[in-house]
């Protein structure tokens, strides 16, 4: 009963905030069309999840340092994915970032129009042109000082462990000459699993963690910069859920 009331009272505030947020966003998008890098909107995006999540009973927490340089200095920053609740968390993340979502979630009514306001890059996988424009809009941002976020397993998972990465996020920071960083998420899973709707009573955290640089390295070291962030990212998991 207790999750049951929980779920509902948070969907509820979750739906008046977002219903709240779009004039908002629409606002703030004419503003800032202009703008190279949607650094405003995206600040006001991330704004409606810090909003949502404190108005609800979900307890959430940064831990580690952010990078000195990350204000003036773009980054990949890449992440485990276990719930959709991720984005959430990771919105109280303490800088600017422009998100690669995947493009299902564009289509969605409302969310899909605030995340176009926002001027996160959509991807739909599998598809070559639509990979192609995702890497040249990173590239873009990355060029202009923003960073950018990506999930680098491509999906959430659903039973808890951490999946093996992708290639691109570390393919595309290598060829625009900037480190990786990598967060650790853990305990959004149970807040709210995967598939589910039913939120948990739960505590979920994003743990910082060391960049990894760059520099020196080529195509060549793909493989490694991805192997050497998924370790970092496993070493940091709870051990059961690392391998």
């Amino acid at each position: 009963m207790r999750d049951a009331l929980l779920s509902s009272y948070t969907l509820l505030e979750f739906g008046l905030c977002v219903a709240a947020w779009v004039p908002l966003m629409g606002a703030v998008h004419v503003r800032h069309r202009r703008d190279p890098t949607p650094r405003v909107p995206g600040r006001w995006l991330r704004r409606l999840a810090r909003t949502t999540t404190r108005l609800s009973p979900l307890r959430m927490s940064i831990e580690g340092r952010a990078p000195e340089d990350i204000a003036r200095r773009a980054y990949v920053v890449v992440a485990n994915h276990e719930s959709n609740l991720d984005p959430f968390l990771l919105a109280h993340l303490p800088w600017d970032m422009r998100w690669v979502a995947k493009r299902e979630l564009f289509r969605i009514p409302v969310i899909g129009a605030l995340l176009r306001l926002s001027g996160d890059i959509p991807l739909r996988r599998g598809d070559g042109d639509s990979v192609r424009r995702m890497f040249a809009g990173c590239r873009e941002t990355l060029g202009r000082g923003l960073s950018v976020m990506i999930f680098p397993e491509g999906t959430r998972a659903r039973d808890g462990m951490l999946g093996p990465f992708k290639d691109g996020a570390f393919r595309l920071a290598i060829e625009s000459h900037v480190p990786v960083l990598p967060i650790a998420i853990d305990g959004t899973r149970e807040c709210l699993a995967a598939g589910s709707w039913r939120f948990g009573d739960a505590r979920a955290r994003a743990q910082v963690l060391e960049p990894v640089s760059t520099e020196n390295l080529g195509p060549d070291d793909v493989a490694w910069l991805r192997d050497e962030a998924r370790s970092r990212i496993a070493a940091a998991l709870p051990r059961a859920r690392a391998s």
